[in-house]
């Protein structure tokens, strides 16, 4: 049975009758309506911690969709699963996928800056400072780009651009 037919709660139960009625009357084609279902399989799925299930729902979606933008966030939502699972090479590989296929998406910059600059204080910590410096090289670049599509956002990274001195946002 597929998730969507599963939700427990009333909220959930809402939000799916919505969700299918609104899928029913899009004017697109049925193998899209079937990669958006497995898409909303795959978050419920990612939203309970059932990431193996969430995976198996986003590699299906990813299948048959088509839309570059769609196919973006099905590969965000992977690389979201494989952050949490502390898999940051194979996080890595994903966001960059998510972002050739939509540049705009300032929440990818800003998870690979994250992993950059995690990696960055990993370095520092064993005493590898060229490494840790060039980590953190990497972080700024991806959190200049996120802060330059989204400026209200990342106060914290435009802090610690600030304070490391590597804010100028004109180098990249």
């Amino acid at each position: 049975m597929p998730r969507s037919q599963r939700n427990d709660n009333f909220i959930d139960k809402t939000f799916t009758i919505m969700a299918d009625l609104i899928l029913k009357m899009l004017p697109t084609s049925k193998r899209a309506k079937e990669a958006f279902a497995y898409y909303r399989d795959g978050m419920s799925a990612q939203s309970e911690g059932e990431y193996a299930e969430a995976l198996e729902n986003y590699y299906e979606a990813l299948r048959l969709e088509e839309d570059p933008y769609d196919r973006s966030y099905s590969f965000y939502n992977i690389a979201l699963i494989h952050t949490s699972n502390g898999e940051q090479q194979k996080a890595l590989e994903y966001y960059k996928q998510a972002l050739e296929l939509n540049p705009r998406l300032p929440q990818a910059l800003n998870n690979m800056a994250v992993i950059y600059h995690f990696q960055g204080e990993e370095s520092a910590q064993k005493g590898d400072l060229e490494t840790a410096e060039a980590l953190f090289d990497k972080a700024a670049i991806y959190w200049k780009q996120a802060i330059r599509l989204a400026p209200d956002n990342y106060i914290e990274a435009q802090n610690w651009l600030k304070t490391t001195g590597r804010f100028n946002l004109n180098l990249v």
